[in-house]
């Protein structure tokens, strides 16, 4: 699968969500320490986007009723979301932001 150049890593401050957009698809990259996490922006709760979401031992925090969500593996950790968020793979390369993206999935 292709990696896509999605900005600029400078752009990233410390566990502040930052939403991008890939060929449609909505992300949100999130920077814990040393490592980088990007997950579909979209409570699985109910489909609306994690805006304004807060991020706490790298949980993703739901701005609308708390759901919390595991940044690692997607995991749904709190009601009132029980299904998981899909991960993509992302690195930081040369000061750049890479998402791994399958186009045809």
């Amino acid at each position: 699968m292709p990696w896509i150049d999605v900005g600029s890593a400078a752009d990233l401050a410390e566990a502040t969500p930052l939403s991008i957009e890939v060929d449609g698809l909505a992300l949100v990259i999130v920077r814990c320490g040393e490592d980088l996490y990007a997950v579909e922006d979209r409570c699985t709760h109910d489909g609306e986007p994690l805006d304004g979401a807060e991020v706490e031992s790298c949980e993703i925090v739901c701005p609308r009723h708390g759901a919390r969500f595991c940044l690692r593996t997607g995991e749904a950790l709190t009601p009132p979301a029980y299904e998981p968020l899909r991960t993509y793979p992302v690195r930081e390369e040369s000061g750049r932001l890479l998402v791994e993206y399958n186009y045809s999935a």
